[in-house]
């Protein structure tokens, strides 16, 4: 015997217990099936699953554990409109389309992340771009020229103020010089009044 055809002692010991836990579930599904004989239970797959603690994977994959089903189904006279084989081809088609399903969503999902990392690169480039184009000394330039420029609008919105102040005393004036001017020539007009 070669040493490549020698398992390693882990590979061996994993084999073994899988071995072990196989022919423990069997035993339990032969223990179910002649449970479910003595009770005069119907024997379905979902029932022998449930009474032996097995999945219906493991009932359709282990030939022994689906030929103990199947004759037990056809000893006790049930009659399925489909047979193990037919479940199990029925269930193998519902898995491969939700398998395609789920690779077209795969796809569909790599195409839409590929297409937001080329937008996210573009927007970087877009930033680098603009944080060149302004030096360290042209914002400071832009900051300082923005705060001048607001101390001037504060300076000519004091400015206004002042102005408008001054335009309403002189229309003021204006009113109380038109009013004198009115009498004044009221008095030129009428002078015996005057006195």
């Amino acid at each position: 015997m070669k040493a490549a055809d020698v398992p390693e002692p882990r590979t061996a010991a994993a084999l073994a217990a899988r071995r072990q836990r196989t022919e423990a579930a069997l035993q339990r599904v032969r223990e179910a099936i002649a449970r479910l004989r003595r009770e005069k239970a119907q024997v379905s797959v979902a029932a022998v699953a449930r009474r032996a603690d097995v999945s219906r994977t493991f009932l359709y994959d282990n030939p022994e554990a689906r030929a103990g089903v199947a004759s037990a189904m056809a000893e006790a006279g049930e009659r399925r409109p489909q047979t193990l084989a037919a479940q199990n081809h029925k269930q193998e088609a519902t898995w491969r389309e939700r398998a395609l399903n789920a690779e077209e969503g795969l796809k569909a999902t790599h195409a839409e992340i590929l297409v937001q990392r080329t937008r996210i690169g573009e927007l970087l480039g877009q930033i680098r771009d603009l944080e060149a184009e302004w030096t360290k000394e042209a914002v400071q330039r832009i900051t300082t020229e923005n705060t001048t420029l607001k101390q001037r609008v504060r300076q000519l919105t004091t400015d206004n103020r002042t102005l408008d102040e001054r335009l309403k005393a002189a229309r003021s004036n204006l009113r109380f010089q038109d009013r004198r001017v009115a009498d004044l020539e009221a008095r030129i007009a009428d002078p015996g009044s005057a006195t």
